[in-house]
């Protein structure tokens, strides 16, 4: 986009008098308005700005300066390519754990042929989705238009940034962004069966009802053995690096050296024995014997929490729950805690041979590493020690062989049995499972993008504030997500999609690293369960943040939604459909907020709080927005504004979203920018209509309609008002009020010329 230099820019006349559209000028260049705005950071992830520059008279009478800006984000591509790179990595994995299940009965032997059958073509498909991802070099981000594409449905519609920066003659000058994107949905794959939210429903409902031969595993516990195994894959290398820098400390006969690398040995070592003390782990070794051949118990077993259900092998047999794991004469339910503990063991040994080589170093008589619980576990130790001055390495190399090799059987054991509970999720109505996943990895997807925007340009714009920084890493920010989607066709799949995705943004944390290249892209690390964004900081910045936060600690993100739907169709789905699905998301979100601003409240200190806002105001807004909840008023959008002020005073990232991020979005964040000009900058009450007008003036192509009438709290769409009696959107409820509307019409027309 080319760009116009301030003085070439061309000047419009202003008359506050007659209060004629205020625009200064416009230009396709953004102004620098403050060092944040210049960061080389928000360069690289910005771009294609577009500009307006406005002046606007105050309540006494003098004139304040607004400078609106609109920005493309590169992370529309960026985030999902990242994203699915790392999906068809966790697949790959799995489908090789799966093929290192070991021998299995005939029946289970072809349910895990099909299952990777099924995978295995997933992951081409994802594998072709990125391969055209990365063929796109054009637009920053995807038009509405493209909505529907196959190739772009893992990317957002567009995102982009709306910030609105206030020059006010009396007071601070002050930034307000809005991330503007369309509501993260499944375009391509359609909402005729509904969206997310009910398709998950009734998929477990199914699931858990059906008689099929598989085992049931409840969603939970199924996340918890991907839990796990996560886990697994990262302590079993950790582990093993910190037991070899362990040898090296005692080939160096470094005591001090060789505590600190205990000590890391020790702690990683406990998390990897406490990531067992699961209930789970134990009845998936179970269900696994019995999978094997031969391996048939007269009765299914079943975990102690009844969470699971084995379904018999032989079809005709009832499903049957059991409320105990049931003993079988050739399975040694024990042996596996004997596996599990010699870990401990192992480790024990260590502490205690490195507590025995520093007291004979010393020549004193206590350890500095405790050792009170391995005493009774020393007698190896004792055995291996024949002289003091042996070399260290030599006495302490096949104790860390053995942890080795005992750490082995274990990860084996567990690897197998809980991807054997993970096959009985897919092995259960393959196409459709597998379906699911797909939509709900490309709504991920669509609302990942838009946070990962957020985040960044909040954290670049606040990195100057303590407090900010402070309440990143102590309680985490506040994600509020403005839906302006109706409860009627298929807005209401989409609606279901977005509370589904936005919902999922829980399990995604951030990370700030220095950044050691002129490449500041974030990069994402992680499994479904669980991402990890990094985001690049300049390394004079990051000497600056809080130690907390250079040390690594994980910040955490609490996203809500609120959604009101303001078109045609929802007067037509408040009269003759169903707004339930509305009520309930917004009653789920405010518990949701009102649970973060109770820890909120809690873990940040006094002072910090009232700098920006008083106790009781917060507090007052958050009942007003509860009670206008529980009213369930037709198209009450108090509940955005209400919403979105709690958002702003709790310093948090605001999005507003509909259909395709046009026309409803633009009506609803042009509105909230005038609302606060005039609550927070004292913009001339008169002038307020015409602000809003101005800054309306391309996105209307005229001027407001009575509807339209910001006081009202009404927003529709500026459409022209029909002529005829009868109103258009009635004529969606039958096909035979056509019908009726095209006789009458016609009667009308003869009436007229005769």
């Amino acid at each position: 986009m080319g760009e116009i230099e301030d003085g070439e820019a061309d000047n419009i006349t202003t008359d506050v008098q007659g209060q004629k559209c205020a625009l200064v000028c416009e230009c396709s260049a953004p102004e620098s308005v403050s060092r944040k705005d210049n960061l080389p950071f928000l360069n690289a992830v910005l771009k294609n700005p577009v500009c307006k520059l406005y002046r606007f008279p105050t309540s006494d009478n003098k004139w304040m300066q607004i400078r609106e800006q609109m920005s493309e984000s590169i992370l529309s591509f960026h985030i999902p390519k990242e994203l699915i790179s790392l999906q068809i990595k966790e697949d790959l994995c799995r489908n090789q754990e799966l093929k290192e299940l070991g021998e299995l009965s005939p029946h289970w032997d072809n349910l895990r042929k099909n299952v990777l059958t099924h995978c295995d073509q997933m992951v081409n498909m994802y594998q072709d989705i990125l391969t055209e991802l990365s063929k796109e070099t054009g637009s920053s981000f995807k038009s509405s238009s493209s909505k529907g594409e196959k190739t772009l449905e893992f990317v957002p519609i567009n995102l982009h940034l709306q910030r609105m920066h206030v020059h006010s003659p009396h007071l601070k000058d002050a930034l307000y962004d809005v991330i503007t994107v369309g509501a993260p949905a499944a375009h391509f794959q359609g909402f005729k069966n509904g969206g997310l939210r009910k398709l998950l429903h009734r998929f477990e409902a199914e699931r858990r009802n059906t008689g099929y031969q598989f085992i049931y595993y409840s969603p939970e516990n199924t996340a918890k053995a991907k839990e796990v195994l996560s886990n697994i894959n990262q302590l079993q290398p950790l582990i093993a690096a910190h037991a070899d820098l362990l040898l090296n400390s005692a080939s160096q006969h470094s005591p001090d050296s060789l505590k600190n690398s205990l000590k890391m040995l020790s702690e990683k070592t406990e998390l990897f024995v406490h990531a067992f003390k699961d209930q789970l782990v134990r009845s998936a070794l179970l269900a696994l014997y019995t999978a094997r051949p031969g391996g048939v118990l007269k009765k299914p077993p079943s975990p102690q929490s009844g969470t699971e259900e084995i379904i018999s092998q032989d079809p005709p047999l009832p499903v049957r729950r059991q409320d105990s794991i049931p003993h079988h004469s050739d399975y040694d339910e024990e042996e596996w805690d004997r596996v599990w503990a010699s870990v401990g063991k192992s480790l024990n040994c260590i502490i205690a041979m490195v507590d025995k080589l520093i007291e004979r170093e010393s020549g004193g008589e206590g350890s500095s590493t405790s050792s009170k619980d391995v005493e009774k576990d020393s007698s190896p130790v004792d055995s291996i020690i024949t002289h003091p001055k042996e070399d260290w390495y030599e006495q302490l190399y096949p104790l860390i062989l053995t942890l080795k090799d005992c750490m082995g059987e274990v990860v084996n054991r567990a690897k197998q049995s809980l991807t054997f509970v993970l096959l009985q999720e897919l092995a259960y109505s393959l196409p459709q499972c597998l379906m699911l996943t797909l939509r709900r990895d490309i709504v991920f997807s669509q609302a990942l993008a838009g946070l990962v925007c957020g985040f960044i340009i909040k954290l670049h714009t606040s990195l100057y504030d303590p407090g900010f920084l402070e309440q990143l890493h102590t309680v985490g920010l506040i994600v509020q997500y403005e839906g302006l989607l109706s409860t009627y066709s298929e807005e209401i799949g989409m609606l279901e999609d977005m509370a589904v995705g936005i919902s999922d943004l829980k399990k995604v944390a951030f990370k700030i690293i220095e950044a050691t290249s002129n490449d500041v892209l974030p990069v994402i690390t992680g499994r479904r369960e669980h991402y990890v964004v990094e985001v690049k900081v300049p390394a004079r910045v990051f000497e600056s943040l809080p130690l907390q936060i250079k040390e690594g600690q994980l910040l955490h993100v609490h996203p809500v939604l609120f959604n009101v739907g303001i078109n045609e169709q929802q007067t037509l789905a408040e009269r003759f459909g169903d707004v339930s699905l509305q009520e309930s998301i917004n009653q789920e979100n405010f518990e949701l907020l009102k649970e973060y601003y109770t820890v909120f409240m809690e873990k940040m200190p006094p002072d910090y709080i009232s700098h920006f806002q008083e106790q009781n105001d917060l507090k007052g807004l958050l009942e007003n927005l509860h009670q206008n909840i529980q009213a369930k008023k037709r198209k009450n959008v108090e509940i955005m504004w209400l919403a979105a002020t709690i958002c702003r005073k709790l310093n948090g990232i605001r999005f507003t979203c509909c259909k395709s991020a046009k026309d409803r979005t633009s009506m609803s964040v042009t509105l909230e920018q005038c609302s606060i000009l005039r609550d927070e900058h004292q913009l001339h009450k008169d002038f307020f209509i015409r602000a809003l007008d101005c800054m309306r003036s391309r996105q209307t192509q005229g001027a407001l309609n009575e509807s339209d009438d910001p006081e009202t709290g009404c927003l529709t769409d500026n459409k022209p008002t029909s002529r005829h009696f009868y109103p258009v959107a009635l004529l969606l409820v039958s096909s035979h009020l056509l019908v009726v509307w095209l006789i009458l019409s016609l009667a009308l027309l003869l009436a007229k010329y005769q």
